[in-house]
């Protein structure tokens, strides 16, 4: 899903850890490529909002998609670390 907007953005946190219908994990991309896991992406929504309101700035925090974690399960959050669950990459 592409986050245009601050409602694009609101309705992906609505939409929790897990889409439905399959709770399949998901997780938020930046505009740099980096991931944020829900709880970073709830922390520091703050600073997200910022950037997707004032995208000239060039913030790192602007978040640009939500996607599901289909096979990495080496996919870590880059804010702090925590390792996002994969789909079908699990042992």
């Amino acid at each position: 899903m592409h986050i245009n907007s601050i409602s694009d953005f609101r309705k992906a946190v609505r939409t929790g850890r897990y889409a439905w219908p399959g709770g399949y994990p998901t997780y938020f991309i930046c505009d740099d490529g980096t991931a944020l896991c829900h709880d970073c992406a709830k922390k520091e929504r703050r600073l997200i909002l910022d950037a997707i309101a004032y995208p000239e700035y060039r913030s790192s925090w602007e978040v640009i998609g939500f996607d599901i974690n289909w096979k990495d399960p080496e996919l870590y959050c880059d804010n702090c670390n925590a390792r996002i669950e994969s789909a079908y990459g699990e042992d």
